[in-house]
This record gives C-alpha cells, sequence and structure tokens, in this order.
C-alpha cells in the first residue's frame, strides 16, 4: 500500500510494511514481542473473524512464519497494544508463536489507532459493509469529523462514506440480512426509502426469495413509494383475498383492477427483472400444459 493512499498525515504514523514486506529504518522499533503481552485494539473496526481464514493463515505461519510484523503501540515496558494486523496476531496464537515481529510505536493517538485499524481493513477489503459503516460513524461522531474528512482519511471519495453511513439507518432485522450475506450493500442502499418496518420487512423478504437484482430492487421500491393513482379506493375483502392467492401462487406481485363500473377489471402482474419476467411466462406455460 503507498502512502499517497493513507490521507494526509497518516503517512507519518503508519509504517510502509503494514501491508507489504518492506519497511525503512526511522518508521519505528522492530521487535520481536510476546504475543501475550499484546493487547487487542480497543479500536479495531472489524467485529468478525472468519475461523476458516483464521485457521489457513496459522497454517502458513507454521510454515513460513509472520511475513509482515503487526503495528504496536507501547503502553509500559511489557505492554502493548495492537494497532493493525490483529488476523496475522490470531493466527500466530493458533499456530503456537510465543512471539511476533511488530513495529513498536509511542506516539499514536487513540484516533490514529482507528484511522489506522480502519484503513487496513479497507485496503484488504476485510470489512463487510457494517463494520465499515460504523467506523465511519466513529470517525465522525467521537473525532468531530465531516464526511469529506473522513473520505479523505481513508482515501475514498465522500459520496462513498455518505452512501456507507447511510445504510445505518436501516432496522437491525435488515442489517442481519445484509451482515449474513442475503443482500448487498446496494440492496440494502435501495431499501432506505421505505420508513415503514412492516412494508421494509416485506419488501426485503421478497428481494431475498426472488433473488432480486439491485436496479430490480429500486423498481420494486419506487413503485411502492409512488403507487398507482387507480389505487385510491380500498380494495373489496374478495379482491385482497384474491389477489393474496395469486401472489403466493406466482411468487410475484400481483394487483386486481375491477372498473368502476360493470364487473370487468384486469390482473397486473409486476415483475422487476428481465428474468423474473423469464420465470413468470415459463410457470404459466408450464400450469397451461399440466
Amino acid at each position: 500500500m503507498s502512502r499517497s493512499r493513507l490521507g494526509r498525515g497518516l503517512s507519518a504514523l503508519i509504517p510502509d510494511d503494514i501491508l507489504d514486506t518492506q519497511a525503512p529504518a526511522d518508521t519505528g522499533a522492530l521487535q520481536q514481542i510476546r504475543i501475550d503481552q499484546i493487547r487487542p485494539n480497543p479500536e479495531q473496526p472489524r467485529l468478525r473473524f472468519a475461523t476458516s481464514a483464521l485457521d489457513e493463515l496459522a497454517e502458513s505461519i507454521k510454515l513460513h512464519g509472520v511475513l509482515t510484523p503487526v503495528l504496536v503501540r507501547r503502553v509500559s515496558d511489557h505492554a502493548y497494544i495492537l494497532i493493525a494486523g490483529e488476523r496475522r496476531l490470531r493466527a500466530s496464537g493458533l499456530a503456537g508463536m510465543e512471539t511476533i515481529p511488530a513495529w513498536v510505536r509511542d506516539d499514536v493517538s487513540s484516533q490514529a489507532q482507528l484511522e489506522l485499524a480502519l484503513i487496513e481493513n479497507i485496503q484488504r477489503e476485510d470489512l463487510d459493509p457494517i463494520e465499515t459503516a460504523t467506523a465511519y460513524q466513529r470517525m465522525i461522531s467521537e473525532f468531530r469529523l465531516t464526511q469529506a474528512e473522513v473520505a479523505r482519511r481513508v482515501g475514498k471519495d465522500r459520496a462513498t462514506v455518505a452512501n456507507a453511513v447511510r445504510i445505518l439507518r436501516l432496522p437491525q432485522f435488515a442489517l442481519e440480512e445484509l451482515r449474513a450475506g442475503q443482500i448487498t450493500a446496494g440492496h440494502a442502499k435501495a431499501l432506505l426509502p421505505l420508513s415503514e418496518p412492516t412494508v421494509l420487512r416485506k419488501t426485503l423478504r421478497e428481494v431475498i426469495n426472488r433473488d432480486l437484482s439491485v436496479r430490480a430492487t429500486e423498481r420494486m421500491v419506487a413503485a411502492i413509494i409512488k403507487p398507482s393513482r387507480r389505487a385510491s379506493k380500498p380494495a373489496e375483502p374478495a379482491y385482497q383475498a384474491a389477489t393474496e392467492q395469486l401472489s403466493r401462487a406466482l411468487n410475484a406481485r400481483v394487483r386486481i383492477e375491477p372498473r368502476a363500473r360493470g364487473k370487468r377489471g384486469k390482473i397486473v402482474i409486476e415483475y422487476f427483472s428481465p428474468e423474473e419476467l423469464t420465470r413468470l411466462v415459463e410457470q404459466l406455460r408450464d400450469s397451461e400444459e399440466s
């Protein structure tokens, strides 16, 4: 990782080797430190560590050792706080290592600890969207930085930071689906205009069940926010029941629109992607053949 990507001011704090294997002599003291003397970084933005990935890294460390030193801050003669490299530290413990190579710094503030840990994880793409958004929000709220200042420090544009933070407005049930990988950050952003939890939950379930794309999700949300003007009159119970039965049978959004006079009307089946249209056509065709 080059110094130009670290943001103004951080290149003086972080060694060049945080993601590489070379570092100049003036970036801090390189030492072998006992693993049990290093405390986790309290500013670590990453909340989850995949067990399988740690096991793989531990096996690599058993064979080759730790190729890239971690970065720590000295708090006393025999105590250190980790700034960057928690995966390497954890995997080294799993590998049975007693010591780990570390760059030791004495001049890193709490804010810099968060920034450095955030930058390392972002550059390695280790954070999930919620962890990234939470870290950005912490920098904004705890350190009183603007979104533009956060973006400058982590090497992103302001819109990226703003969109990430907006995701945190979603209710917990939606964030859980995002963390589980059922939806992407793009889906989460598309769902933000739905402020009613019941509507959001139903729409979220449809997105997951139908495996809708982000673009299709955006169209679905737009249709919910701006319903047809013809739907101003409440549907009769019989039409509501029929609508629900058709929706379940087709696994699609269905509307029944009776005419104001007479007994005629129409059934509207909505689709939100070419793939879904193909599925509906094949489903109706198969039903007709059977």
